[in-house]
């Protein structure tokens, strides 16, 4: 067997320097019968390694509740089997614009900033899940015949807290469940970050877009020795709803590529391809400078990246010119590129038949109804991604006064005496028009994604500091969740006519398609919601932008009848618009505005 090692100044195999050139895919944002094309596709980009993270929240839905821990091993398999070495990020917190950073929701909600640090219940939890995932990784380590030849402790550290004594536990553990290839960490190339996130003994990498003759050199001042490695180069970046597609010019990030190898440094493309966040998976951002107490800044579905390899699995120009530059450095001609994935060759327009009113959903597939003093939060309820419906009785008789929903966390559609008055947000949480009573009022209040770096991760969802009319609490809040996954199967649940005034709901109907392969979805005059193919969550679409289709894996469509269902939770089309299957656009089209990446942006992975 073969042994990876970390040398003076080089990555050593079997006592020989080698570079990592390798690139960032994770398994779970990428169709599973795609894996083998994207990994053929980076090999055919010029890299030898590929780098994945592991979502906790994911796979463990609750407390010793696993869901297809397996699928992380089967790819690392998959690796193998494309000639590809495998760097494993397994956390806990991976940040990756991913819900919640990874950590489970329950976890951030029972210890809020008690996460991430010594303490013994939130290392309880992580043991239990490191007992269970750990395998996965050790038995396909390289001293035992496998791809894996290092595995990361933790992850940016350094931008979050300084709790050296959990960090070595985390590193302890690792060791105790059998991990003994290579232990690393990244973080940015800052002093503050590289002391907070460090472990003596244990290599540091760094993370950056460009600049980096003064990352290194920043990583030499507190690591003398050891191989330099860029464990994330931002070669592109990522998009947030009602923001501007975010583009890297492919000669600027060739250019920084190349400086990185320059240095003798081996590198972890970051995204080499980026997938999609199918099934509300999407985290978010907060603005605001370093604190981040700024505005929210949900993630879009397309997890595109601007990276080399486009959502679709296509080359793009990025995709050339950093080739060029690997090419440069491989042992000998790079592979061809792997036959594309099928694509869909026609356009079909779904036929929608039967409506379900969102409360006639949430009765068939919500929890239970809850009735409290005060509005519970998401997390007390048991609703990771999805929505909640909040109400309460505005008592009378008594005149108009303000409604306010208080400490909103994040979007919310409200309705007096069964009629709309309005959609709030976190920055605008009072209705346009008063409120008299006696009236009956719901709030139905949806998480966009939870925050995924900085000081507010774990924040929690829901109407967080109570419902106000004027001044006074309106206390016996009845509230009843509906998680987005509880409609991955509707059977059961009762549909009716379509209706003609564009009322929220669940929308069903079919699709015929012939040969099947990768598509796109569009929804012309929908606002917001989630899309159903064949039982398969294609994520959030949203009117917002700048994301303007969903992308269909072709393996998720069927030759002939398809089911799609839509749930939409503000405002549908009442007439004349559709849902519409087609091939996606040529690579390189825009059919969205841009924006320029800053080259050397703050770190958000």
């Amino acid at each position: 067997m073969s042994e990876f090692t970390v040398g003076d100044r080089d990555f050593l195999l079997d006592g020989r320097p080698v570079r990592l050139l390798s690139g960032a895919l994770h398994y779970f944002r990428v169709h599973e019968a795609s894996w083998g094309h994207r990994l053929a596709m980076l090999r055919a980009m010029g890299l030898n390694c590929v780098e994945t993270y592991v979502p906790w929240n994911l796979h463990e839905a609750a407390p010793g509740d696993f869901r297809d821990v397996e699928a992380l091993g089967r790819f690392l398999d998959a690796a193998q089997e494309a000639g590809l070495w495998a760097i494993v990020r397994p956390g806990p917190y991976i940040c990756a614009e991913w819900e919640n950073g990874g950590l489970p929701y329950w976890v951030t909600g029972e210890l809020g900033a008690r996460a991430r640090t010594r303490d013994e219940r939130f290392l309880g939890h992580l043991e239990r899940w490191f007992r269970r995932l750990l395998p996965e990784v050790v038995s396909r380590q390289l001293d035992r015949g496998g791809p894996v030849i290092m595995v990361q402790i933790e992850n940016e550290y350094g931008s979050y807290g300084s709790d050296a004594v959990y960090l070595r536990r985390v590193a302890d553990l690792l060791r105790e469940q059998g991990v003994t290839v290579p232990l690393f960490t990244s973080d940015g190339p800052e002093d503050f970050m590289l002391s907070g996130g460090s472990v003596p003994g244990v290599l540091a990498t760094v993370n950056f877009g460009s600049h980096a003759r003064e990352a290194f050199d920043t990583l030499r001042r507190r690591q003398p020795e050891g191989p330099l490695m860029c464990m994330e180069f931002w070669c592109g970046w990522f998009d947030h709803w009602g923001g501007e597609h975010v583009v890297r010019d492919p000669g600027d990030a060739a250019d920084a590529l190349r400086e990185i190898l320059e240095c003798g440094a081996s590198v972890n493309l970051y995204m080499a391809h980026g997938g999609t966040n199918f099934a509300g998976w999407a985290g978010a951002n907060r603005g605001g400078g370093a604190l981040h107490e700024g505005p929210l800044e949900p993630d879009v579905t397309s997890y595109d990246y601007d990276a080399p390899i486009d959502e679709h699995g296509r080359p793009t120009e990025k995709f050339w010119r950093l080739r060029e530059v690997l090419a440069e450095y491989a042992d000998g001609p790079l592979p061809e590129l792997p036959p594309p994935p099928a694509v869909l060759g026609h356009r079909a327009e779904a036929r929608l038949t039967g409506w379900t009113s969102l409360d006639d959903v949430l009765e068939a597939r919500g929890g239970p109804e809850v009735g409290t003093p005060v509005p519970p939060t998401f997390e007390q309820l048991g609703v990771e991604r999805g929505i909640v419906r909040y109400e309460v009785t505005v008592p009378g008789p008594r005149p108009p006064y303000p409604l306010t929903a208080r400490g909103l966390r994040d979007l919310a559609v409200v309705y007096v005496d069964g009629e709309r008055a309005g959609v709030l947000t976190e920055g605008d949480e009072q209705l346009k028009e008063p409120v008299a009573g006696h009236a009956r009022v719901q709030v139905w209040v949806e998480s966009l994604g939870r925050v995924n770096y900085g000081p507010r991760l774990g924040e929690p969802k829901g109407i967080t500091g109570g419902l106000l009319h004027e001044r006074q609490y309106l206390h016996d809040v009845r509230a009843r969740g509906l998680r987005w996954d509880a409609l991955d199967e509707v059977e059961g649940v009762p549909a009716r006519e379509l209706p003609s005034d564009g009322s929220p709901g669940l929308y069903r109907g079919t699709v015929e398609v012939r040969g099947a392969g990768d598509a796109v979805l569009e929804l012309p005059g929908w606002t917001r919601g989630f899309v159903w193919v064949n039982g398969f969550d294609l994520g959030r679409y949203w009117s917002a932008g700048p994301q303007r289709e969903l992308y269909v894996p072709g393996a998720v469509l069927r030759e002939g009848v398809n089911d799609v269902w839509v749930l939409e939770l503000q405002e549908a089309p009442s007439t004349g618009e559709s849902v519409v299957l087609r091939a996606q656009r040529e690579t390189g089209a825009e059919p969205i505005s841009t924006t320029r990446a800053q080259s050397g942006g703050v770190s958000g992975t």
